[in-house]
């Protein structure tokens, strides 16, 4: 028997990264919106004692359920915190190796995860459109042992050359790029994750890699909703759609604002 579910694309780069949680790892995330209803949908799921850090400074919060409809460095979201610091100090832990993934968005990216979240166009001091700048985004990027970055898949999005690099990936993909330019080894983008692929990055090359597509679309639609050709892995996996709890948690509970059922593009899957 097959069913259908409808939800945004928010909603599924939402679930998709909170199945990537892991509860016995630490995680750097903006203060709001997608990336930090990620690792709170994977708290009330299946890793209530994940901890996460978030950029305006607070260590661990065990926030309760249904959330505040706006919760930009709201105390209630922050409720329980270890610790409630600065953007500093967090940042400090993370240069200390303690953050193991960053959780970020993006405006564009490149193959070798380059992102940016600054200006579209080539003039920065007359942009064709301006947006909020990284914020902490690239001290995450910078630091963070492994970076999950979610997008829609989009030609404009998915570049050849970003507009502008607000946060590092892998540079020129060339080996110790990273390195070179002052950050720590061994680190740099994990995934790529969008409503309708996840990407992941090859090990030597550092070029971004496609590795899983959802059922609905083919592997050349997705290639054709990008401006360079990744590479394509030997086995893709099936992305898979979000659930009917899952989504009633994100809708009631984690974000009864609505800004994920106000912004974001409709999908229907049948499953």
């Amino acid at each position: 028997m097959t069913t259908e579910i409808t939800f945004t694309d928010l909603e599924a780069n939402i679930c998709s990264i909170s199945r990537l949680i892991e509860e016995d790892k630490l995680y750097f995330v903006q203060m709001a919106g997608p990336p930090l209803f990620a690792a709170l949908l994977a708290k009330r799921t299946h890793a209530p004692n994940v901890g996460y850090l978030v950029e305006e400074g607070a260590i661990t919060p065990s926030p309760s359920f249904p959330l505040p409809r706006m919760m930009l460095g709201a105390g209630r979201s922050h409720f329980r915190s270890v610790a409630w610091e600065g953007m500093n100090i967090v940042d400090a832990h993370s240069c200390l190796g303690y953050a193991d993934y960053g959780i970020l968005s993006a405006v564009q990216i490149d193959k070798y995860g380059n992102f940016n979240s600054t200006i579209l166009g080539q003039d920065y001091d007359k942009p064709d459109r301006r947006f909020g700048g990284p914020g902490g985004a690239n001290e995450i990027a910078s630091t963070v042992w492994r970076t999950i970055i979610m997008t829609k898949l989009e030609k404009r999005k998915f570049v050849e050359k970003c507009d502008f690099v607000s946060s590092p990936g892998y540079i020129d993909g060339s080996p110790g790029a990273r390195e070179r330019a002052g950050m720590p080894p061994n680190t740099g983008p994990y995934k790529v994750v969008t409503e309708r692929a996840i990407f992941g990055f090859d090990e030597e090359t550092h070029v971004m890699r496609l590795e899983a597509v959802a059922p609905w679309i083919t592997v050349d639609e997705v290639l054709e909703r990008m401006e360079f050709k990744p590479l394509i892995a030997e086995k893709l996996d099936v992305l898979q759609p979000p659930t009917e709890e899952e989504l009633a948690i994100i809708r009631a509970e984690i974000d009864p604002g609505g800004y994920t059922l106000s912004r974001g593009e409709w999908i229907t899957a049948t499953v």
